[in-house]
């Protein structure tokens, strides 16, 4: 059986990913941080007990040297400092877990493949944000990387430690951009999870005034579920030391995003701006094309934003 090591596998995009990942029949294998929880709040108890946990501090190279010390076919890197509020407010420790956990975690998968073990192909899960204010056109993959956040930037120092270790040691290794993403079970910080809560709690208080941050960035939005399908196609069909973007090509501005969440809930609401909720550096424009991913593997976008909106929704009523 095909094995597969799944890091942050606790997370929003790691609990779904685990069960594509089951589902299509691979042994896997999810490293959680230490005290984190197998898969809350996600996963049925079928699939909680169809997995080998264990913990991985990225922080820690013997944490990492110990999760990585049995041979995988597959690694899926997504550990991360997810969040960009986080990585702004500590952005030394976003660099450390970021770029450095990623470098340590590589060399260690890189390992098997000097001592003739395994010959794993890793894909590390990187984020469109490296891109920065790009313009007003989907973005390709050989665009300039230019962050402008602690976020990007550490994402994008992690994508430097894929190439240098991939060119030094032969590693075969894949790089994802993955545009927006929400689904059900993402954290509040994020943006439709966000909007969805308040909405409900304005309807829930009968009033009509919801507060927001900046209403006029563009952004790509795909469904979690289309991303870890994606990031099995890389693992299946991806060729080793390319890049891919993960998008469906498709701008919304987050007013209309807000419009289309607002009707899902049954509000009429009026906006308020929150200058607690504006973000520095807001990149007006993201949005990406994924044609080189859909050539080379055939992955397509299967679920619609307003499908993904009324998921959300519904969970958060559960």
């Amino acid at each position: 059986m095909t094995s597969v090591l799944v890091t942050g596998a606790g997370g929003f995009v790691g609990r779904w990913l685990v069960r594509d990942l089951l589902t299509r029949g691979y042994q896997v294998t999810g490293a959680i941080k230490q005290g984190g929880q197998p898969g809350p709040g996600m996963l049925t108890d079928a699939e909680r007990r169809a997995v080998r946990w264990t913990t991985l501090d990225l922080l820690d190279a013997e944490s990492v040297r110990r999760t990585l010390g049995e041979p995988f076919d597959f690694v899926v890197h997504l550990a991360a400092v997810a969040s960009g509020t986080d990585a702004r407010q500590h952005p030394g420790h976003a660099w450390a877990v970021n770029a450095a956990g990623t470098a340590r975690l590589l060399e260690a998968a890189s390992a098997h493949r000097r001592a003739g073990t395994a010959d794993p192909t890793v894909v590390f899960a990187s984020s469109a944000e490296v891109y920065g204010a790009g313009g007003s056109r989907p973005l390709v993959e050989t665009d300039p990387v230019r962050p402008c956040s602690p976020y990007a930037a550490s994402k994008a120092g992690a994508e430097l430690a894929v190439a240098e270790t991939a060119q030094r040691t032969g590693l075969r290794a894949i790089v994802a951009r993955p545009f927006q993403q929400a689904g059900p079970g993402q954290d509040e910080r994020f943006v439709v999870p966000a909007f969805a809560r308040r909405l409900r709690g304005a309807r829930l208080a009968k009033a009509r005034v919801v507060k927001v941050g900046n209403l006029e960035p563009v952004r790509d939005f795909l469904d979690v579920r289309d991303v870890c399908r994606a990031l099995v196609a890389l693992l299946e069909r991806g060729k080793a030391g390319s890049t891919y973007n993960i998008a469906t090509g498709r701008g919304v501005r987050l007013r209309d995003l807000f419009s289309r969440i607002a009707a899902a809930t049954g509000v009429d609401a009026v906006t308020e701006v929150d200058p607690e909720l504006m973000r520095p550096a807001d990149i007006p424009y993201l949005v990406g094309d994924a044609t080189k991913l859909k050539q080379e593997t055939g992955w397509e976008p299967a679920i619609s934003l307003d499908q993904t909106i009324a998921d959300v929704v519904a969970a958060q009523a559960d």
